[in-house]
């Protein structure tokens, strides 16, 4: 169970109501108190985008770590609990369907428990029932008088804008904050695809020829012997094989490069708009009115009933 003072620790440091594994379910919002017993018994979790629901959890076992408070239910849970308009009190009836959500029933003696006045009665844990919540211990009861915020004014609740004996001589100035995150989408697919083209390739290769060449000499007397052999005179034919180079093309397949595709991330700005509501506050002293747009400190938090 919570206490007075660690509502007001939480509501001063704006925390997050968590599931069994620490997963968030949703920001603090209201705090409701019991109309006899004075304490904690409820607190709506908004959720949903910028926190555009409210959510009831029952406070019966929920403990406080740091500025969050720990439940034992999860977000699926608390996002599908039955409905019930955050106004600034709790009637009767709504009370029972909730704690029925969570696992406890509801017994005043009677055989009739639909028609719960603002009579006595328990809450008795089912859990062993339903498997949803585990109520407050395995043997433990918890005797709710008037069924909790049962009376449906607001002369039992202590509110941040309700005047009253429990209440203080402040008064609370809130504005709702947009809480702007991202989420990562995908937007397509890139791949490799790999294809055969044909181009012309052109290069110059430097070849060689042989062309004839006569040389002649004159008779001298390192050759006379050689032209005086043979008749006086003849006809003879001598001839030369002439040599040429030309170009062979021999094509090879040879690896070149590797390709492979890799991502990398680029930071650009988009802006969010959102609309929201905040609460101003004026003065009226002698029939002049005075308005002041923010008061010397802000508390945190929904407006509404409650801490």
């Amino acid at each position: 169970m919570i206490s007075n003072q660690q509502v007001e620790g939480l509501m001063a440091g704006s925390g997050n109501v968590l599931g069994p594994n620490g997963d968030k379910i949703g920001s603090v919002g209201t705090f409701y108190l019991d109309d006899q017993t004075n304490e904690p018994a409820w607190v709506t979790v908004n959720t949903g985008l910028f926190g555009t629901n409210e959510s009831f959890v029952p406070l019966s076992e929920a403990t406080v770590e740091g500025v969050d408070v720990l439940v034992p239910y999860s977000k699926d849970e608390v996002k599908n609990s039955p409905q019930v308009e955050s106004d600034g009190s709790i009637s009767p009836e709504e009370e029972v369907t909730l704690y029925r959500y969570y696992g406890f029933t509801y017994d005043d003696g009677s055989a009739d428990t639909s028609t719960m006045g603002a009579g006595t009665g328990t809450m008795t844990d089912r859990s062993t029932d339903t498997g949803v919540g585990s109520g407050i211990g395995d043997d433990s009861d918890i005797t709710r008088s008037g069924v909790g915020t049962s009376s449906g004014n607001a002369s039992g609740t202590v509110g941040r804008d309700t005047s009253g004996p429990t209440t203080d001589d402040a008064m609370t100035r809130s504005e709702e904050q947009i809480d702007v995150g991202t989420q990562t989408r995908q937007t397509g697919k890139a791949r490799l695809r790999k294809y055969v083209v044909t181009e012309n390739v052109t290069t110059q290769v430097p070849v060689s020829h042989e062309e004839v060449r006569v040389e002649r000499e004159p008779i001298t007397d390192s050759n006379v012997d050689s032209a005086l052999s043979g008749p006086e005179l003849s006809e003879e034919e001598h001839e030369v094989t002439l040599h040429a180079e030309e170009p062979v093309v021999e094509k090879k397949t040879v690896p070149v490069e590797r390709v492979r595709l890799d991502t990398e991330t680029v930071t650009d700005t988009e802006s969010v708009t959102e609309e929201v509501s905040k609460e101003q506050i004026e003065t009226d002293v002698d029939g002049t009115t005075r308005r002041s747009g923010r008061s010397g400190t802000d508390g945190s938090g929904s407006s509404g009933s409650g801490r």
